[in-house]
């Protein structure tokens, strides 16, 4: 049942993206795809994923144990407090932060996580930011 009701819900939320799709006010220079073809795509990706749900659920779903779930709510919190962050400690240190606890969450040793979520921040700065010249959010150092 829990499946077919997620499902559902993702059905619902397809179709809202694709009626947000249709809202985009395109101008009239503009590549051939244009810029309502993105949450088309993902509307129709997560509409076809959301069918399967709803008509191949699984039997007998195993739900994880009240610790388990507590630890889902406590890194959806982390997630929340990220982007709450971004605008002030910036990038490179909510990523840092986010991605240490994260992998130490996934299973990594206290320290070879805070490496890996040193490298992961540091890493995706160089080529979002240095690369490509994509701004992300300036922390206290500017950076």
């Amino acid at each position: 049942m829990g499946d077919r009701i997620f499902g559902i819900i993702g059905l619902l939320l397809a179709g809202f993206y694709a009626w947000r799709g249709t809202l985009i006010q395109e101008s009239f220079i503009q590549d051939p795809v244009g810029p309502k073809a993105f949450p088309f795509i993902i509307a129709g990706v997560l509409a076809l994923s959301s069918l399967v749900f709803v008509l191949k659920p699984d039997p007998a779903p195993d739900w994880p144990a009240a610790g388990r779930i507590f630890e889902i709510a406590v890194s959806v919190a982390m997630l929340i407090a990220y982007a709450l962050a971004l605008p002030e400690a910036g990038f490179v240190l909510s990523t840092a932060v986010a991605a240490s606890y994260l992998s130490w969450r996934l299973g990594a040793a206290p320290l070879h996580s805070i490496i890996a979520g040193i490298a992961i921040a540091v890493g995706i700065y160089v080529v979002f930011h240095l690369i490509l010249g994509l701004s992300l959010a300036r922390g206290p150092w500017g950076f």
